[in-house]
Formats: structure tokens, C-alpha cells, sequence
């Protein structure tokens, strides 16, 4: 089965200090989040850009780091 990643949050105090990530985020100088995606060769979750269509990789986070993800609960 499949599943959406809807928001990632980066850090160990969720609350106060972590990074958090959702789609259609807007970052990086007018690029939106376009896909969070789990690896399971590596183990990372890697945040992809859009801008103009033209989707680039643009974060990658591995799985020994503090991380929170929820799911896009619509399918």
C-alpha cells in the first residue's frame, strides 16, 4: 500500500525547535513543496521542489534524526 506524506516536522522538541514541511509549503525563493517521499533503500525522506514545472530535490533527512510524519488521510 501507498501512502501520502502530507507534513514532516525535523526535531526532537516538536513544539518549539523542530522544522516542519507540508505540501504545498511555499520555500526557497517562490518554490512550492511538491512531494514528501519515504526511501526505503536508505532509509531518508526526501523533500522535492517545484517551480515553473520543473521539480527539483531539494532536502533529504535520514531515518537516525527525530521525525514526525503525518499522512494525508483523503485517497
Amino acid at each position: 500500500m501507498s501512502t501520502v506524506i502530507r507534513k514532516i516536522s525535523i526535531g526532537s522538541d516538536y513544539k518549539n525547535d523542530a522544522m516542519h514541511y507540508a505540501l504545498g509549503q511555499q520555500v526557497y525563493g517562490g518554490h512550492e513543496i511538491s512531494h514528501i517521499l519515504f526511501e526505503d533503500d536508505d532509509a531518508s525522506y526526501n523533500i522535492f521542489i517545484k517551480k515553473n514545472n520543473e521539480v527539483l530535490p531539494w532536502k533529504k533527512f535520514n531515518s537516525n534524526m527525530a521525525i514526525s510524519v503525518e499522512y494525508d488521510l483523503e485517497y
